[in-house]
């Protein structure tokens, strides 16, 4: 597991941040068959920049937890995943949105380490270097894992239907469910409710 800053740390949870974590393919980026290996095949979803720009400016920090086994694997070197990582930041930034840190298991699931999701590693790492309440944070996803993990770890779950979140609103019908992220960060995250779905 790794924790990658994206810049200074600013703020931390425990002076009274706030944060948003957030799976990363399906929700900020297009979810490709297999791994997204090469920085020539990112693909944003459209308004995702928008969106962390939003609720920046609704006073949260962003956190990205995401699995890359392909790292593993692999597939796919550390430096080309900082250099997908960097110009996804820098769409973010030309939106107007700041990533603050990702958090990523390399594992292979055959490993079997307590970082990859499902398993709460990655969101528990995080919540310890940045002091957040739990129960009062939440975890964005799109993938049966996300929701898992976040429920795992004391998180507040909410699904987009991009990426696999058609199919895992279908095997989670009570979670939040918003059509992307951007229409999460247009609900005014903070006051959502379990109710409030789309």
């Amino acid at each position: 597991m790794q924790g990658r800053d994206s810049g200074p740390t600013g703020n931390a949870g425990a002076d009274g941040s706030k944060f948003i974590l957030l799976d990363r393919d399906g929700v900020l980026n297009e979810d490709l068959p297999g791994s997204l290996c090469r920085l020539e095949d990112l693909r944003m979803i459209p308004g995702a920049a928008q969106a962390v720009a939003l609720l920046n400016a609704q006073g949260f920090q962003v956190l990205v937890i995401t699995n890359q086994a392909c790292v593993g694997r692999g597939q796919l070197s550390m430096g080309t995943l900082d250099a997908i990582h960097a110009e996804m930041e820098r769409q973010v930034q030309v939106a107007g949105g700041r990533i603050e840190a990702w958090f990523i298991c390399a594992h292979r699931s055959e490993e079997k380490c307590s970082c990859r999701k499902p398993l709460p590693g990655l969101l528990l790492a995080a919540q310890a270097r940045y002091g957040f309440p739990m129960a009062e944070t939440w975890f964005v996803g799109d993938a049966g894992r996300d929701i898992e993990a976040s429920i795992a770890a004391g998180c507040r779950p909410a699904l987009v239907l991009t990426g696999k979140g058609g199919k895992t609103q279908l095997e989670h019908p009570g979670i939040p469910a918003f059509a992307d992220l951007l229409a999460f960060a247009r609900s005014n995250a903070g006051g959502v409710q379990a109710s409030d779905r789309e």
